[in-house]
């Protein structure tokens, strides 16, 4: 089921997440959906807690991070102090990461490889809990980024669900960056549809109401909200 954001933004929301808001609303009316039908992940990776507060304190719920480690220092803190925080993992996962990505993440966006399926098997079992969990499919087939190739996507999956016992909520794409968006995303949903998969993690900043048009249920969008993105520190 789609984490939706349930918490109402407040009218003194932070400028570029009322924008976000906005945007999705008018995106989502265009594609006669309801607003509720697309999540919208704040991606905070690189942005400290300070920059954070306020986007809680505005009613956002739901929040992504690329790497684990980085998650791992300022989440436990922020998810004690405002319960009901969802935090979604977005970025590559190493399977030596995986105990420590389940025990922190309610959704992994980022299976993709037999490693990460026996690693995330291992641990969903040994700790209990179920985080909602991504196919990333590498709809460009671009050999610098991860992801499953298209042809092999329904042969993935499958082995995902039977050789791992994995529950797929759905898949995730990143189109990229000099070619046009939407046949992208349409490749990932004909991919999902397929396979019975509702949930597609699509669109970022530029390009997430292109994302919601294609049928995008979770769009991840980070500098359109935080602003402008400095190095992590190290």
């Amino acid at each position: 089921m789609t984490q939706s954001q349930t918490t109402p933004l407040s009218a003194d929301s932070p400028h570029g997440l009322a924008a976000v808001a906005q945007e999705i609303a008018r995106a989502c009316k265009e594609a006669r959906r309801d607003p509720a039908s697309v999540t919208l992940i704040a991606v905070s990776k690189t942005f400290a807690a300070d920059a954070i507060l306020p986007i809680i304190g505005a009613g956002q719920r739901v929040f992504g991070e690329n790497r684990v480690q980085e998650a791992k220092g300022k989440w436990p803190a922020l998810t004690q102090d405002h319960p009901g925080l969802k935090l979604h993992l977005i970025g590559p996962l190493q399977s030596n990461k995986a105990k420590e990505a389940v025990a922190l993440f309610d959704a992994i966006h980022s299976v993709d490889r037999a490693s990460i399926c026996e690693a995330l098997a291992k641990e969903i079992k040994s700790q209990g809990k179920q985080p909602e969990l991504f196919v990333q499919i590498n709809t460009g087939e671009e050999p610098q980024k991860a992801g499953v190739a298209p042809q092999d996507a329904d042969t993935f999956i499958a082995a995902c669900r039977e050789k791992y016992g994995l529950a797929i909520s759905g898949l995730m794409c990143i189109p990229p960056v000099d070619q046009a968006p939407a046949p992208h995303f349409a490749l990932c949903a004909k991919i999902a549809a397929r396979n019975g998969l509702k949930n597609l993690s699509m669109g970022m900043s530029a390009d997430f109401a292109t994302a919601i048009q294609m049928g995008a249920t979770h769009v991840r969008v980070g500098s359109a909200i935080f602003g402008t993105r400095t190095a992590p520190h190290a």
